[in-house]
């Protein structure tokens, strides 16, 4: 963001700044442009390690005792780099960070959410399951398949030739990485959960949370599909802190309003993603970089 800031993007403050006035509190936006470019190619969509900048250049200098309020549009991304930015923003505001999702936290997005002390969501939002994928495929449904074929293989040993062709795609290590991918997940999800939203909870109440939310959002057996969209609703049911976006009429106002500029903004400029603050101090990814 230079000084001569197009309208855009001086929209996109003046709601980030009205809407961190009317909380009281800091303002983070991370907002993925995956839905904008639906098939586009060499781009990285998602959370990667290279997020990490845009997230060190908005914290800077912001007053950390106000809190923050994370607002998440995204499909989810790589593990490690979701849980480094986790980590990251933890260790300045110790706990005090509250997740808004307008639309869409999935995955890693989803894992970002849980780790705050609460999600506020609107009637339209949503978040998704957490399980691991493995080259786009998810772990932990390689590793029903797998078991599958070994037991119908040692039940009928002519089943061999029906599995074949499946499990010559399988390379060294993969069986191995599926489950390391799913005790990471499950042990990430439980830990940011036990840190922060249920960290005031009985120990016998907070751990059947967990793992109720862990069955459904951590199995893909439970959730059947990895793109499969929770409703408010559906998360309260499992025993997840979530605040209605409805119940504040200005705060649902100034959230969707930001929400629709970024959109307005990935569509008109190129840009595939958008993180800034109240402030506005943004890191921005367009889809062709200046040479």
């Amino acid at each position: 963001s230079g000084p001569h800031k197009g309208r855009l993007d001086s929209y996109r403050q003046d709601y980030a700044t009205r809407l961190s006035e009317h909380t009281g509190r800091n303002v983070l936006v991370y907002f993925d442009g995956w839905l904008q470019y639906p098939g586009v190619t060499g781009v990285h969509f998602g959370i990667h390690d290279a997020d990490k900048t845009g997230f060190m250049t908005c914290a800077h200098g912001m007053d950390r005792s106000k809190g923050l309020d994370l607002i998440l549009h995204t499909p989810g991304g790589d593990v490690a780099a979701t849980e480094s930015i986790i980590d990251y923003l933890h260790s300045l505001y110790e706990g005090n960070i509250r997740a808004i999702v307008p639309q869409i936290a999935m995955s890693g997005g989803t894992l970002m959410a849980l780790s705050c002390s609460e999600i506020v969501m609107g009637r339209q939002s949503s978040i998704g399951p957490v399980d691991p994928q493995i080259m786009g495929m998810p772990a932990q449904g390689i590793l029903e398949e797998f078991n599958l074929a070994a037991e119908q293989i040692r039940a009928d040993q002519s089943r061999i030739h029906l599995w074949q062709p499946i499990m010559s795609k399988y390379w060294p290590t993969l069986i191995t990485s599926c489950q390391h991918a799913i005790d990471w997940s499950d042990e990430l999800m439980g830990r940011y959960l036990s840190n922060c939203m249920f960290k005031d909870e009985d120990e016998a109440e907070r751990d059947k949370k967990i793992q109720r939310i862990s069955r459904l959002l951590g199995k893909q057996s439970e959730s059947k599909s990895h793109n499969r969209h929770i409703s408010p609703d559906q998360a309260r049911d499992l025993g997840i802190k979530v605040t209605s976006l409805e119940e504040d009429n200005r705060l649902q106002d100034l959230v969707l309003t930001l929400h629709h500029a970024l959109t307005i903004t990935c569509q008109t400029t190129g840009s595939v993603k958008i993180i800034e603050n109240q402030n506005g101090v943004s890191y921005v990814a367009k889809l062709q970089q200046p040479k």
